[in-house]
């Protein structure tokens, strides 16, 4: 009729030659039957804007990767442990004895082993960080939980690996300018003991053990203060924090004795996908209570840290899904946002077009029943 070609202008028949047009499972309209509203645009930006929440979230749960804890009976025969150590005390090197004895009976002179440099005690005191233990700096709880910068916590296990791999250098103790006297001792290094339960401490010369020729140390130059800049068991990894590291204790007396009691576990972190020698470490974490106290003369004063080793094995392992599950995980995001805001919106639209609907009968109610009051007059 009159040249109108019905299936063509509907698009309801493939053209010619384009046999792949005939499986278009998806309607389309004619951009004249399509009318745009307010309320499509707010349903529109509204959409967006949850779509970019969900998936930002769904982004930092993908970054963030999961993590497993396990515990379980450490299978291993242990013999050595290395213990590293970086403690400033407020006495000079030769006034003080180092040495550590464990379950065995072993006796080991640390002092040959560890490095000893005088120092001053105004170097470390006013140090960036340094806190008495349980205290932070602002004289606030530590519970030891949450991100110190780096270290333990709530850090994540990639970025404590990552850290571990850094490479292990002692810092260097600060030099003494000129007309500064060397009052404490810089006590640091790494010690390989017996895995059993030890005490490692540190004691005045002449008092804690009956030694051939030692001279007695006068009681008055007894000042066991200290700062504890690292105090860790296993591999040295500078860059992890652990409880008592950037710990600072002061002697109210000369004859004070301080006792750290540490409960050491074993722990592995992995990073999952990764080799073992590049994605994986063996460290040891611990917890620790403090006594502290004023001793008398028949006591002996000085630096105490009882350690055990329990018989567990922490194992904290970290997965995260692939690019591909992650891209699946951000369409299916994107799919319901889309299915619920087209049912938010179709359900707006019947609500408006229903309380629209009720008003214009109400009105036309009204006019009719108007009329037949004035008809009657």
């Amino acid at each position: 009729m009159n040249g109108y070609d019905e299936k063509s202008h509907y698009g309801g028949e493939p053209a010619p030659g384009s046999f792949v047009r005939a499986f278009d499972a998806f309607p389309k309209a004619k951009p004249q039957y399509v009318t745009r509203t307010s309320g499509g645009g707010k349903w529109t930006v509204a959409m967006i804007v949850v779509s970019a929440i969900l998936i930002w979230s769904e982004l930092a749960r993908w970054w963030q990767g999961a993590e497993d804890h396990t515990f379980s009976v450490e299978k291993g025969v242990g013999h050595s442990m290395q213990i590293n150590l970086d403690v400033v005390v407020h006495m000079a090197c030769k006034d003080l004895h180092v040495n550590v004895q464990d379950a065995a009976g072993d006796r080991i002179l640390a002092a040959s082993r560890l490095q000893e440099d005088p120092t001053a005690w105004s170097h470390w005191v006013d140090g960036k960080g340094v806190h008495k233990l349980g205290l932070d700096s602002q004289g606030r709880a530590d519970t030891g939980a949450g991100w110190h910068d780096e270290g333990f916590g709530e850090a994540h296990v990639h970025d404590i690996v990552a850290m571990g791999r850094k490479m292990a250098r002692w810092a260097k103790t600060p030099r003494l300018s000129r007309g500064l006297k060397a009052d404490s001792c810089r006590i640091y290094g790494s010690l390989d003991l017996n895995r059993v339960q030890g005490d490692f401490h540190i004691t005045a010369r002449g008092h804690g053990y009956m030694e051939m020729f030692a001279e007695h140390l006068d009681h008055n130059a007894f000042n066991f203060s200290h700062v504890i800049s690292e105090l860790s068991f296993g591999p040295y990894y500078p860059s992890l924090v652990n409880p008592l590291d950037r710990t600072i204790n002061t002697a109210s007396a000369h004859f004070h004795k301080f006792q750290y009691f540490m409960s050491v576990v074993p722990t592995i972190y992995t990073v999952a996908g990764g080799s073992a020698r590049t994605r994986t470490i063996f460290t040891n974490q611990y917890a620790v209570t403090e006594q502290s106290k004023e001793v008398s003369e028949r006591n002996v004063p000085g630096l105490f840290f009882k350690y055990d080793i329990e018989p567990i094995l922490l194992s904290v392992e970290e997965r995260r899904d692939g690019v591909l599950t992650f891209l699946v995980k951000v369409v299916n995001v994107l799919s319901g946002v889309l299915v619920a805001g087209h049912w938010g919106f179709t359900l707006s639209e019947w609500l408006r077009e229903a309380v629209g609907r009720r008003r214009r009968s109400s009105r036309r109610s009204e006019g009719v029943i108007g009329a037949k009051s004035g008809y009657e007059d």
